[in-house]
């Protein structure tokens, strides 16, 4: 059974984890691009998804991929109408991927819960003061640059530290902008701006994130530095890098996961909590 969003954001790492379907719904997302532009299909996709054990939909309009252009938020808007109505009235809570106040003011009107801000209330500082005012949850990603320029050469003295330090002050501002503190999701930002080196140690070290206090959602799914490690050329070939890189960002404290393949990563972290609950020692 879904869990309210409060419950999930107060319950602490050690009930279970929480999976967040991606649901792009855009032309030229970087492993899934037009298979859901259609309202139908992504309502399908959705379905199936929450059949799967996925709590949270993740509706994005605009891609985020390496070298991606911006959308206008009217055209966010537009191909948004029709599918977050239709998954807010499923069993899930529905989450909309985007930095502009324009299109989260609509989402949430049309009963999203979550606005997941890979800019971390940058592009438009507007969308701290609508989430606040609108009683949301806010995700804060860490992205160094932006989508078109994010992995060109990006250069870190100490990753962790750095990422650390942007999400407390961005965390800061939010809170400065009326958004209460506890429905906050933090989100070091794998794969945005970032080296096969910056991932993995971030992977490492979420726990040193855990010191911020927030709830911590981590995206690795289908990234390119899993198919540097196993050799994948494909995205949809992922998976299992995925589902480890999941794991482990979970025995670091890591909560709500978004990835593409929900069914795999269901059985993965409830077989790892179950292990962890029974008081077993794993290394």
């Amino acid at each position: 059974m879904t869990r309210k969003l409060h419950d999930i954001l107060t319950a602490g790492v050690r009930n279970p984890a929480v999976v967040m379907g991606i649901l792009n719904v855009t032309p030229d997302s970087f492993s899934d691009g037009g298979k859901y532009l259609d309202p139908q299909a992504a309502g399908r996709q959705a379905r199936r998804m929450i059949d799967c054990g996925a709590e949270i939909i993740d509706i994005g309009a605009e891609s985020t991929r390496p070298g991606a252009d911006t959308v206008p938020p009217d055209e966010q808007i537009r191909r948004l109408e029709e599918i977050v109505p239709a998954v807010v009235k499923t069993s899930a809570i529905v989450s909309v991927d985007t930095t502009s106040a324009a299109v989260a003011d609509r989402a949430l009107t049309w009963g999203a819960k979550i606005i997941n801000d890979v800019s971390a209330g940058r592009d438009d500082p507007q969308i701290l003061t609508l989430v606040a005012q609108r009683g949301a949850a806010i995700v804060l990603m860490h992205m160094l640059g932006r989508p078109r320029t994010m992995q060109d050469n990006p250069q870190y003295t100490d990753v962790t530290a750095e990422v650390k330090a942007f999400l407390a002050k961005r965390i800061s501002e939010a809170v400065a902008a009326g958004v209460d503190e506890s429905r906050i999701i933090i989100d070091p930002g794998i794969g945005f701006g970032k080296k096969l080196e910056h991932n993995l140690a971030l992977l490492r070290t979420v726990d040193d994130l855990g010191g911020l206090g927030r709830t911590i959602l981590v995206g690795p799914s289908r990234k390119r530095f899993i198919g540097e490690l196993g050799g994948a050329e494909l995205p949809e070939n992922r998976v299992g890098g995925t589902i480890g890189a999941c794991l482990a960002a979970r025995r670091r404290g890591a909560t709500i996961f978004r990835v593409h393949d929900v069914a795999p990563a269901v059985e993965a972290l409830k077989v790892y909590d179950a292990v962890i609950a029974s008081g077993s020692e794993v290394s």
